[in-house]
């Protein structure tokens, strides 16, 4: 398993960008609420931990993982997010279902991703047994929702880096591509 040696919680807060000026949508799923409430409480703290105000952070329930795509697409549309983060738990079961909403809600989020310029972080657990969704959402292996927190912070940087560079390569504004932001590099060539 990906996350038998690493806790997901872990990261180093020095490769973390500002966050302080970004807005994020947490969309969760009701089924599997005890997972998923553990999986929203390390996004929040995620979140929290980097600086990101409160009042910038939005919650919306959905019924199901299946539902997540809608919800991240409604909040996309909606409420002025940097970035969105989708949270749900779907465990095996003895039918084929697990395999049909793992498979749509994955490609449901990447489709997201490529149709909108705001980036949807998956935060889905796909497990076997509760057991290693418990370990995922605040167990033995951490919290995949501090890990997704962080890859939204990531994410919508880069999303408002790359828009900067952009307006400024088209203008031909640009005379040094050393530019930073925060510290950070904004072209690399």
């Amino acid at each position: 398993m990906a996350t038998e040696n690493k806790n997901l919680s872990e990261y180093d807060k020095n490769s973390v960008p500002d966050a302080k000026n970004f807005r994020f949508g947490i969309v969760v799923s009701e089924w599997n609420d005890t997972i998923t409430e553990g999986l929203c409480l390390g996004t929040v703290t995620g979140l929290l931990e980097n600086e990101v105000p409160a009042e910038h952070i939005i919650r919306w329930n959905v019924p199901g993982s299946f539902e997540l795509i809608y919800g991240a697409k409604k909040m996309l549309q909606t409420q002025n997010v940097d970035a969105v983060i989708a949270i749900g738990c779907v465990i095996q079961g003895q039918t084929k279902h697990f395999d049909f909403v793992c498979e749509a809600v994955s490609q449901g989020i990447k489709d997201l991703n490529i149709e909108t310029d705001i980036p949807v972080i998956f935060c889905v657990l796909t497990d076997n047994n509760i057991q290693q969704s418990i370990d995922r959402s605040g167990g033995k292996h951490g919290n995949k929702g501090t890990e997704a927190a962080i890859a939204a912070i990531k994410m919508a940087y880069l999303r408002h880096q790359a828009s900067f560079s952009h307006q400024f390569k088209n203008q031909q504004l640009l005379a040094n591509p050393t530019l930073q932001i925060e510290g950070q590099p904004l072209l690399e060539e």
